[in-house]
């Protein structure tokens, strides 16, 4: 009977998550709207290329979906042409690191969450050719591909930006922590850090 009252409640629990993504990702539409219109003139002077940057991730059940961001970076065609060696490139642009910083860049996903392909709290998804890798070579990782990705997560916020095996690992950790122990305070928790790291400009 214990066992039974705890599963229903999890599964409220995510019933309500999944309404709370619909509610805050709607609310959020008319400013990606706005943002938008602001980007599209200010990129012609401080960002030149595309709107969005459109990457194949890692989603639920390790299947492959299209994160939507915008976009930050100069594109390696463009830098080839004017440089030899982009690899040793800041490839971020002035705008970009701007948006990087308030976590602006990430704000189109939330046609991802929309779409049931991602949430707004979860771990983060990695790009799919780089998770093929990982899911070879770490522990657990499979694990953290049980439920929606997120915009922002637990590993997120402690780690910050995640690069390499040995990064990956430890975030591995952390993420399938999270899908172990969530619910409604882990998730406020996870709701006021992002909010500071976005008041603090400690975005990437």
């Amino acid at each position: 009977m214990k066992n039974s009252n705890f599963l229903y409640k999890k599964k409220i629990f995510w019933i309500n998550k999944r309404i709370f993504d619909i509610i805050v990702s709607i609310l959020l539409l008319p400013l990606l709207i706005l943002i938008c219109l602001i980007l599209l003139s200010l990129n012609h002077f401080f960002n030149s290329g595309s709107l969005f940057f459109i990457q194949k991730r890692m989603g639920k059940n390790c299947e492959a979906f299209n994160a939507i961001k915008f976009r930050s970076m100069k594109s390696i065609d463009k830098i080839t042409r004017k440089y030899d060696d982009p690899v040793e490139l800041n490839r971020i642009t002035s705008l970009g690191r701007i948006m990087r910083k308030s976590r602006i860049d990430e704000l189109p996903q939330i046609i991802n969450v929309l779409k049931a392909e991602m949430s707004l709290i979860g771990p983060r998804p990695d790009y799919y050719l780089h998770a093929l890798v990982f899911l070879k070579n770490i522990d657990g990782y499979r694990d953290r591909h049980s439920i929606r990705p997120g915009i922002t997560g637990l590993s997120q916020i402690r780690l910050g930006y995640a690069e390499g095996l040995e990064a990956t690992i430890k975030k591995v950790i952390i993420d399938n922590y999270y899908i172990k122990n969530v619910g409604y305070k882990i998730e406020l928790k996870i709701v006021f850090s992002t909010i500071l790291i976005i008041i603090r400009g400690l975005g990437r």
